[in-house]
């Protein structure tokens, strides 16, 4: 997916720098989006992933106005409920600006809300 990078998007606004260009939590969240949708086809109904891990190499900046390409691609033959995705981020004129993996994990829904709103419950994610 293509995103434009604007001042909300910026290392200064999200308090991660002091410069104005893309900040890493940003395109770190862009990655993880990329890879909410790349995960939609090992899901059953009721399950969803959440994230569980990852690696990112932030390796060049982009300015505010600054095109970048985001894509995750899934692992060609998954086992079990752990997925890692191969992430990459390039901007306009096609130079890297992030490569990395991102984990996630296929969970039940239901049971993942009601450990994360019950401390007593067991942890779904583990």
């Amino acid at each position: 997916m293509r995103h434009v990078v604007t001042d909300a998007d910026t290392a200064t606004t999200a308090g991660s720098g002091d410069v104005p260009v893309l900040s890493t939590p940003q395109l770190i969240a862009w990655m993880e989006a990329e890879t909410v949708h790349a995960a939609a086809p090992f899901t059953a109904v009721g399950q969803t992933t959440v994230g569980t891990a990852l690696r990112v190499e932030h390796v060049r900046a982009t300015p505010v106005g600054g095109k970048v390409d985001v894509s995750a691609d899934p692992p060609p033959s998954p086992t079990g409920r752990r997925l890692t995705f191969r992430v990459r981020a390039v901007d306009d004129t096609g130079r890297l600006v992030a490569t990395g993996e991102i984990d996630r994990a296929v969970v039940d829904r239901e049971r993942f809300l009601a450990a994360a709103l019950d401390p007593e419950h067991p942890d779904e994610a583990s």
